[in-house]
């Protein structure tokens, strides 16, 4: 293997996106992970999604780099058989309810007894304390209670959940910065620790000063659909060929060659177009402007004029342009990995480029329990030991 993470053993005990997602992300970087599921119940996002020749697509990418082995945890010979494999590995992630290990005795304590370099990432809904720590978790619970549906959506509009896994993806980031943290810490001590992630927190983070904004003026951001409360013009804009373009003025300069651009240089000397608050109190007038110019062009004529001028544009992408675009492609954004069930699957490349040591997909999603004698064997299992514990329901 290669990658700055080599070397690294991460157990991913974790279902469904946030724990499976800071897994892979680990896994492109280069460490070995072990993808642990129970025997008879597989995690249930092999079956969210779409799927192909009965391969379920989303699994593709989110179990890539991992091997994969069963295991079931309630049973006292699968305690066993995980505490052996914590004690060879580096990392494991988990999302089961609070108490829930403990319960089957693999709690940190006594992970941490044969392991002390161990670091246990612990992806619940609510934390590991407090008084809702025990309540079912997912991120679109996160999405709500951070303050982002409230935020998200048009005026007169409810507030509005995004239709993808976001709380997971950002609490996926998070989780992976908790574990190089615990890992740099560990290089130093020589200990492990317990990165506790209530999802509800990473999605907050994101979210600007919200929280100061109220605790200091005591006022709370609306919703503005599309539009900032905060500069204009700012918004999407359909094109003569039905297609949209998203225009975005966060700097003076850049607001005030897009009014040039069209046919509005008179605005920007105005007094109030030095500010952001003071566009963002004349939207309607900047909008119109923007939205009658670029409803003239087709969404290549306006990228181009956009990109001449030196203003800020973006085409609004589906999956179909993101493939075809030279930019990602120069980027090497969009992977097209060698799959033995679909033959090359398109996806999400590792997230970053390193110039020394970069990651890598090395493979696709796999089969649920592939590995699992492998890597019994690898803890020190016989052919014998397995049938037994295969014969008995463990794995």
């Amino acid at each position: 293997m290669s990658g700055p993470l080599a070397g690294l053993r991460v157990v991913d005990a974790a279902t469904l996106f946030a724990g499976p997602i800071a897994a892979m992300h680990l896994g492109d970087m280069g460490a070995d992970v072990v993808k642990v599921e129970h025997p008879r119940r597989p995690d249930p996002s092999r079956g969210h999604g779409p799927a192909k020749d009965g391969q379920n697509l989303w699994w593709k990418t989110l179990g890539r780099n991992k091997r994969t082995m069963t295991l079931d945890l309630s049973h006292e010979r699968g305690q066993e058989v995980f505490r052996r494999l914590a004690r060879e590995s580096d990392v494991v992630i988990e999302n089961f309810r609070p108490d829930t290990l403990e319960r089957w005795n693999l709690g940190y304590s006594v992970l941490s007894a044969d392991n002390p370099g161990l670091i246990l990432a612990r992806v619940t809904g609510f934390g590991q304390v407090g008084p809702y720590r025990r309540r079912p978790g997912f991120g679109t619970l996160a999405e709500a209670m951070s303050g982002f549906a409230a935020l998200t959506g048009e005026p007169d509009g409810p507030p509005t959940l995004p239709p993808f896994g976001l709380a997971d993806g950002i609490t996926a980031l998070a989780t992976a910065f908790g574990v190089t943290a615990a890992l740099h810490a560990r290089s130093v001590s020589g200990r492990g620790q317990v990165v506790d992630l209530a999802i509800v927190e990473p999605m907050l983070s994101v979210l600007g000063p919200q929280l100061t904004r109220w605790d200091q003026l005591g006022t709370m951001q609306p919703r503005t659909g599309n539009r900032s409360a905060n500069n204009a013009p700012r918004n999407t804009y359909l094109c003569a060929d039905g297609r949209w373009v998203a225009v975005s003025t966060s700097s003076q300069s850049i607001a005030e060659r897009v009014m040039r651009l069209v046919g509005r240089p008179d605005v920007v000397d105005e007094p109030w177009f030095a500010t952001g608050a003071g566009r963002a109190a004349h939207v309607e007038e900047l909008d119109a402007a923007v939205a009658a110019w670029v409803s003239l062009r087709s969404r290549d004529e306006v990228v181009a004029e956009f990109e001449k001028a030196e203003a800020a544009v973006a085409p609004v992408y589906d999956a179909s342009d993101l493939v075809a675009d030279p930019q990602l492609a120069a980027l090497g954004t969009v992977l097209r990995a060698a799959d033995p069930d679909l033959g090359e699957v398109a996806m999400q490349n590792v997230l970053f480029r390193l110039s020394e040591t970069p990651g890598a997909v090395r493979w696709t999603g796999r089969a649920h329990g592939a590995d699992t004698d492998s890597l019994l064997g690898e803890l020190g299992y016989s052919v014998a030991d397995i049938g037994e514990l295969r014969s008995e329901g463990v794995v």
